[in-house]
């Protein structure tokens, strides 16, 4: 593993995908335990995506975590899909963790009727259970959630809200196998913003694939700016970037 500190950020490249997820689960786990030995819940916000799977397997069979004090909310929907869609979010982490574990509760982002009253909801509800843990991913632009260049807003005084998706982030979810092609992924999503996910006390950050390499690059060696929105993480006073040696191959 190779590791080092860039401005507040820790950045560690591990040796394979598979060590990248158990090393951020460790981590995660280990916040886990030590909020819920001090307090009687937690509340986290997951990422839904491939890049997630081995961060999320790991977790789901980490000992020793009371899942039952746990309030878990995702970071983003798509506004367009049918309820039940399997490409939804929802979907995703429904199979990969929220099914797998006894959750306290878990709150859902439901686009299907009218997204602005949704966004205005899942926003109350973010106010009500104030983020302790982020778990998070990089996009190929640089985003984090749905906050694309260009809409990301690192003061954005909206907590959750309607985003247009750009090209590179529409075209993610087609190498990803989530979406058969372009013409086939939604134009907009809801999502947290920028502050939201940031206010957390700690963000673990799991990037693996080459696919990611650029993105991360800029991430750790560009100037904070809205323009790659991950640089934020390098702000932020516990954060923690995993990659494996794929998406970390520029910084070796």
């Amino acid at each position: 593993m190779k590791a080092f500190v860039k401005d507040r950020l820790t950045v560690r490249i591990l040796k394979s995908r598979e060590e990248m997820g158990k090393n951020a689960a460790r981590d995660i786990a280990a916040e886990m335990r030590r909020l819920l030995a001090e307090r009687d819940e937690i509340n986290m916000i997951f990422a839904a995506a491939p890049s997630q799977n081995e961060t999320l397997a790991a977790l789901a069979i980490e000992e020793g975590i009371d899942w039952c004090r746990v309030n878990a909310f995702h970071m983003d929907e798509y506004v367009g899909l049918p309820g039940g869609a399997p490409q939804s979010f929802a979907a995703y982490l429904g199979e990969h963790l929220f099914d797998l574990v006894p959750l306290k509760s878990v709150h859902l982002i439901d686009p299907t009727e009218d997204a602005d009253r949704e966004a205005e909801r899942y926003a109350a509800l973010l106010e009500e259970y104030p983020v302790d843990i982020t778990v998070l991913g990089i996009g190929e632009n640089g985003h984090i959630a749905f906050n694309d260049p260009g809409v990301a807003d690192f003061r954005d005084p909206l907590a959750v809200k309607k985003v247009p998706l750009d090209e590179v982030c529409r075209m993610q979810q087609v190498h990803d196998g989530c979406f058969p092609a372009l013409a086939d992924v939604p134009e907009y999503a809801l999502t947290t913003t920028i502050p939201s996910l940031t206010r957390a006390g700690a963000m673990f950050c799991s990037v693996p694939a080459s696919s990611k390499a650029d993105a991360v690059f800029r991430t750790v060696t560009g100037p904070i700016s809205e323009e790659c929105p991950a640089t934020i993480l390098r702000t932020h006073p516990h954060a923690i970037l995993y990659c494996d040696p794929d998406s970390g191959e520029k910084l070796l």
